[in-house]
């Protein structure tokens, strides 16, 4: 009996179609990363990074979800532990993380970015640690040598609206081939049930935007500034992450009677909060409509569900989940808001429940405006989602639904520099599963119209759609 290779060249591409699409098409195409969590100061500091464990173990809460379910103790993953240790815990860990997406990904990473085919074990890891630090001394495998080796055109960084945002003036200013936008994540500006963190906040807004935050007039306003500021320096995306869309319609006067006693460290009411998140989401879909700028919506995720682990690590410390609400009602209200007043920006919808893939399909058709093409994203899969069945899933509810041929694609929604490796896992999903329907004689055969096809979901919907000045 022949032993299969593992991970062949041809790896998740079923049949000759789908092997001619990505080699000859998706493969080809840069890298449009239009959300990620990269840290903008390693961007601009063009950071080395010192060993295996720091580039590639921290910070990374899928590995740290998978190590603590395979009974690896916590000093080994987050803790006080050498590097080297934590890495050794990583390395035993990993044949048993067999058909977890993790598998595929960690081993791609060290074939793509080290060159190193071992597989991964206790036995495999002096040597994939001697070899991979080796190369990381490298500039090959500087921050800045990373994105020229994998083609990566654009990346959207995910930025609060009182950061100074010199990490990306300096990116600017550095020559760097890639072009690196802020991201306008202003989701502590709805956080009235938890006056500290707010006022916290509302006093940095204040000095970044130089204006006296005393009522919420004043409030309004210094969030305009910030989104001119993004702007200026060359950002057009929003981006909140929420449970649901909030629909409780109040007036500006109730709005900023919230406000106030917020400010004066009264915590907002279920009810209150509501209120308050509908009227900003309103205004935040205003300015970005006016902008002409893409908002993303993140939605599904139930967070920080271990308090042990939130008070130990604080947040994203790997023990989130996909959650259950509801989402249809008060997103269509609130979409319709918009639209009702021409003032609905572009928008991508990530759903994190597959239950409510349709959903947000169907959703995604009711706000075209026949101007835009592709208005209305229905977003790649998100986070629990962003592996072979979750993309599947996605690109078969879009295909069904709407139109895939206007869907701009994968991005990484990583804090790692070594996730450039799922565009390519993305690719050749999106190729196998169009060359199946191929040679099922469900799509006519035709290379070149395909091949559009693929190289535009791979990359030129996203440089058309998202209005972002690209690399010369």
């Amino acid at each position: 009996m022949t032993t299969p290779e593992f991970l062949p060249d041809d790896y998740l591409l079923s049949n000759e179609w789908a092997r001619r699409l990505y080699f000859e098409h998706a493969a080809k195409q840069p890298i449009f990363d239009y959300h990620c969590h990269l840290p903008p100061a390693e961007i601009a500091g063009n950071r080395q990074f010192e060993n295996l464990t720091a580039i590639w173990l921290a910070g990374d809460h899928y590995k740290w979800r998978a190590m603590r379910a395979n009974g690896v103790s916590e000093d080994l993953i987050t803790g006080e532990a050498s590097d080297y240790e934590k890495f050794l815990a990583f390395a035993r860990s990993m044949p048993w993380f067999v058909r977890n997406p993790l598998h595929h990904w960690s081993h791609l990473e060290l074939r793509r970015y080290f060159d190193i085919d071992l597989l991964i074990n206790e036995a495999n890891a002096p040597a994939i640690w001697e070899q991979a630090n080796d190369r990381l001394a490298s500039p090959e495998l500087s921050v800045h040598g990373i994105l020229r080796k994998f083609d990566v055109g654009v990346i959207c960084t995910t930025d609060d609206p009182v950061d100074s945002l010199e990490h990306h003036r300096a990116i600017a200013a550095s020559g760097l081939k890639t072009r690196v936008y802020p991201t306008f994540r202003p989701d502590k500006a709805l956080t009235v049930d938890q006056p500290e963190t707010f006022n916290a906040w509302c006093d940095r807004l204040a000095a970044a935007a130089d204006v006296d935050v005393k009522d919420f007039r004043a409030f309004l306003e210094a969030i305009r500034k910030r989104h001119d500021y993004f702007h200026e320096i060359g950002g057009r995306l929003s981006d909140h992450g929420m449970n649901c869309v909030p629909w409780a319609p109040c007036s500006e006067s109730e709005a900023a009677a919230i406000f106030d006693r917020a400010r004066a460290g009264r915590a907002a009411s279920r009810a209150e909060w509501e209120q308050f998140a509908t009227f900003m989401m309103l205004y935040f879909g205003r300015l970005d409509a006016a902008r002409g700028w893409t908002k993303q919506l993140h939605l599904g995720a139930m967070r920080d569900n271990n308090t042990r682990l939130l008070r130990r690590l604080g947040a994203d410390a790997g023990v989130d989940s996909i959650g259950d609400f509801p989402q249809a009602f008060t997103l269509s209200h609130y979409l319709d808001a918009l639209d009702s007043a021409d003032e609905l920006p572009k928008i991508v919808l990530y759903n994190l429940n597959p239950a409510d893939n349709y959903v947000f399909a169907t959703m995604c058709g009711n706000f075209g405006d026949g101007r835009i093409p592709g208005k209305m994203q229905f977003g790649s899969g998100w986070w629990f989602l962003d592996q072979r069945e979750g993309m599947e899933w996605q690109i078969n509810a879009l295909s069904h639904l709407g139109l895939l041929s206007r869907f701009v694609g994968m991005l990484t929604d990583s804090r790692s520099f070594l996730s450039y490796v799922r565009h390519e896992y993305f690719r050749r999903i999106l190729c196998n599963l169009i060359g199946r329907d191929v040679e099922a004689g469900l799509i006519p055969a035709d290379e070149a119209a395909l091949g559009e096809l693929v190289a535009n979901i791979c990359y030129h919907n996203a440089a058309n759609f998202f209005g972002l000045e690209l690399p010369a």
